[in-house]
């Protein structure tokens, strides 16, 4: 890991489907040019060769990118050794669309291997997008003080937990998942929307918002056209704080040092 002036070394894996890649690349690579001492190597998926053994950070902004058994064993060993990974939004998804001719439903296999257990989480599903409320769970933390309980228009995650998790923010569904196989729920128990996750030496914090979408990302459902551009979260100013602060922690090393990196930025 670089030192107090050395270089800060990032990968960034941003691609998958059904989402603006570009949008929240280029926003992405927009804050990471806020620190000077930043390097970033971008890739669409995790063929990143031998630039992750030698990351300090590792930023994923996916959806339904899926690491084959390879690329499972060194994300695993990254954390472990030490590692710090940004993990947002779609990063824990493994999705199979409906087939042509059955029903309107997506499957959410089970095929991350062991970094699911890293990530902390799995996608299941979501509801449909509407506006919801994300609360703080704790207000004392640095990456979350001083902001407010703030509402989003963005997915919704339903997932599977691997604890344990450190939640800083979270909120309440209860209610179905329409269009996949999993992730309907009946209970009130919060829904993790940023939480830490430590792995050996090394530690993941997982960021679930950030949806973005174009007028043509979703042609290989059948739409040509949304007709609109969808920023989600990214609108929100409160989002794009603690994202900044998760930006910090992550090429800082802790979330002490990510609040003290903004507040002195």
């Amino acid at each position: 890991m670089a030192g107090p002036a050395g270089r800060l070394d990032v990968v960034l894996v941003c691609g998958g489907q059904w989402h603006d890649f570009d949008y929240a690349r280029l926003r992405l690579l927009s804050l990471l040019g806020d620190e000077p001492r930043v390097r970033t190597r971008v890739f669409e998926d995790y063929a990143t060769g031998d630039a992750l053994d030698r990351a300090d950070l590792l930023v994923t902004y996916t959806c339904n990118t899926r690491p084959d058994a390879e690329q499972q064993r060194r994300l695993v060993e990254f954390v472990e050794r030490g590692g710090r990974w940004l993990a947002l939004h779609g990063t824990n998804s493994a999705i199979d669309a409906p087939p042509q001719d059955g029903p309107r439903q997506f499957r959410t296999p089970r095929d991350l291997g062991p970094v699911a257990a890293v990530l902390g989480s799995q996608f299941l599903g979501h509801p449909p997008i509407a506006p919801y409320v994300v609360e703080v769970a704790q207000p004392d933390h640095p990456m979350v003080v001083g902001v407010a309980p703030f509402e989003v228009t963005d997915e919704l995650y339903v997932s599977e937990l691997h604890p344990p998790l450190d939640v800083v923010l979270q909120t309440t569904y209860s209610g179905p998942s329409r269009g996949f196989v999993e992730g309907d729920t009946t209970d009130d128990e919060p829904r993790p929307v940023l939480y830490l996750k430590r792995t050996g030496a090394g530690e993941v914090c997982y960021f679930t918002l950030g949806h973005c979408r174009g007028r043509y990302d979703v042609q290989d459902l059948g739409v040509e056209d949304l007709g609109h551009e969808d920023r989600g979260s990214w609108v929100i100013p409160e989002f794009v704080t603690v994202l900044e602060r998760c930006l910090a922690w992550g090429l800082h090393g802790d979330p002490a040092a990510a609040l003290d990196a903004v507040a002195t930025s």
